[in-house]
């Protein structure tokens, strides 16, 4: 199995899309008069996808059969369905199969990540890993962010298969290169 550990702000949804869904709540609130954020359907109340963004996933996705799990913290936000159909209505040609645990109340220090990277990051790089203990059938994977989660000297654990997308925060999966890093892992 291949899985593609995927955040969405930054990777997917870029920031010409964020703060869309202020405009859609507030169309949604004058059209139903249901004003509980908990009540809106996920497309009103999360920001939508990139479209050259997400073509970059399906042609990933579509060259390495990769499954996506997601691991943004919009799962704190979403269900895994309201996430799967949220996927598929901006396009994606595979609904997300998972979330990586919430793991929002992690402790760095018992895990021996005292100073590394910041709390984030830390607590990102701890979802995947525990995802992909639980599931040994993941032969090839690899995990895309605009939070540093990879491997660096002298700065404790990370992600060994991480591709980070840089500023500017329009272009995130995008970026020249970005795809073949991806391809790199999932191949």
């Amino acid at each position: 199995m291949k899985i593609i550990f995927l955040d969405n702000d930054g990777v997917i949804c870029l920031g010409s899309q964020w703060g869309g869904r202020d405009k859609k709540m507030k169309k949604f609130i004058k059209e139903t008069g249901i004003s509980e954020i908990k009540l809106m359907p996920a497309h009103i109340r999360l920001d939508s996808f990139d479209k050259k963004a997400v073509n970059v996933l399906n042609d990933v996705i579509g060259k390495t059969g990769a499954e996506i799990v997601v691991s943004s913290d919009w799962k704190l936000h979403a269900t895994l369905e309201e996430l799967q159909e949220l996927y598929l209505e901006n396009g994606v040609m595979k609904a997300p199969i998972a979330i990586t645990e919430n793991m929002k109340d992690f402790d760095p220090e018992t895990h021996g990540l005292f100073s590394w990277k910041g709390w984030l990051e830390r607590i990102r790089v701890v979802e995947v890993e525990k995802f992909l203990k639980d599931n040994p059938q993941i032969t090839h994977w690899v995990a895309i962010d605009d939070l540093n989660l990879g491997k660096h000297e002298d700065e404790g654990p990370g992600l060994q298969n991480f591709v980070l997308t840089r500023r500017p925060m329009n272009e995130g999966i995008k970026q020249s290169g970005i795809k073949d890093e991806l391809l790199k892992y999932l191949l």
